[in-house]
């Protein structure tokens, strides 16, 4: 999805009137944003081109954690690719499973005392942080149609 798509979907859900006016900038503008900016399009570079463009540049991943804990969330890089042919799907299924597994498993006993410590949330933020990674890499492998690399991935890692 392009940045003026998204904009254009966000827009959807608020009032362009109110964005302008937040902003401080023209309506006229707001509407140009959610437009692709292209040799025959009216629209122009909107502000999350520019933040892409300033994290081009800078290639500081403080900007993308700050905008995801703006937002709520918490910003974890995908793995590089590594799919090679060898579709090992149920392999992969099942270490996603059994690392939600731990996760929970961590989670219990954690919170088997009505308390969690901080070394305990870092553990379960651990686990949390592994089953995304580990899940990415299975969505990517299926975008790749491959999977032989997410078994000795999943070795690697235990």
């Amino acid at each position: 999805m392009e940045s003026h798509d998204v904009l254009r979907l966000a827009l959807e859900k608020s009032h362009a009137k109110e964005v302008a006016s937040a902003m401080g900038v023209s309506l006229s503008l707001v509407y140009k944003w959610a437009q692709p900016d292209d040799k025959d399009g009216s629209g122009v570079p909107n502000p999350l081109d520019r933040i892409a463009q300033l994290f081009e540049i800078t290639r500081d991943e403080h900007l993308i954690q700050w905008l995801s804990q703006r937002a709520g969330g918490y910003f974890v890089r995908n793995p590089p690719s590594t799919c090679k042919q060898g579709f090992e799907v149920m392999p992969a299924t099942q270490e996603i499973v059994q690392q939600f597994a731990d996760l929970l498993g961590s989670i219990s006993q954690a919170a088997s005392d009505n308390a969690i410590t901080d070394p305990e949330a870092a553990k379960i933020r651990h686990a949390w942080d592994e089953l995304k990674r580990f899940t990415e890499g299975f969505v990517r492998c299926c975008e790749e149609g491959d999977f032989a690399n997410l078994k000795s991935l999943a070795a690697s890692k235990k």
